[in-house]
């Protein structure tokens, strides 16, 4: 846990994890910055909504054999492959750019929205927001039942401020364990942010 006080708000953040041992191939990414509305007191942040359109002009295999077994037949001209088009990035809250900003400054592959963490994400926020201070309950045993990995975790904050993504996002980042989740072998994440009637913003950010 750390508390820590910047001009015009105070702040808290706590992280909690779950962890099997599970490798992971890391990449590059990195994402531009975005303008989000203000939230008025007593409101929660969605996430935004996100395409989950298939993918379209994927080559089709041929119900034809691929060879023959009779003298002088012709085998048939199979397509040839495509090369496969570089992922998408789902991109559903500034907070996810932020940490998407970060992991593309260490050479990191950037995170994909997931709409399973985000129904964790906005229920924390919620609780934490209506009991008045910051805590964690089964956050991460819920992500990893979202099927995203061997690994899931979740950093949570709140400011005085109200939301302010990028003072949440330098705190985390300012803490060696909120640092490793953002850095962490993870391939998605979904964030959430609750206003509490006194004005206070609570976030919580799940990643697997």
């Amino acid at each position: 846990m750390r508390i820590m006080p910047w001009l015009g708000g105070v702040g808290l953040v706590l992280l909690l994890g779950v962890t099997t041992a599970f490798a992971m191939q890391r990449e590059n990414g990195a994402l531009p910055l975005l303008n989000l509305p203000s939230v008025a007191a007593g409101e929660v942040v969605p996430a935004g909504a996100v395409s989950d359109a298939p993918a379209t002009n994927l080559p089709v295999r041929t119900s034809q054999p691929g060879f023959s077994g009779l003298a002088g037949t012709t085998l048939p001209r199979l397509p040839a492959p495509r090369t496969p088009a570089a992922p998408i990035v789902a991109i559903g809250s500034y907070q996810q750019v932020l940490i998407n900003r970060d992991r593309g400054g260490a050479r990191l592959a950037a995170l994909s929205w997931s709409s399973c963490l985000y129904s964790t994400a906005i229920a924390n926020a919620r609780r934490m927001a209506a009991q008045g201070y910051i805590s964690h309950t089964n956050g991460p045993w819920v992500d990893l039942g979202c099927g995203l990995g061997a690994q899931a975790g979740e950093n949570v904050g709140w400011w005085s401020g109200g939301v302010n993504d990028a003072q949440l996002n330098s705190m985390f980042m300012a803490s060696p364990d909120h640092r490793a989740n953002i850095m962490g072998p993870y391939h998605y994440v979904a964030t959430a942010w609750a206003v509490a009637g006194n004005g206070y913003a609570y976030i919580a950010v799940e990643f697997g």
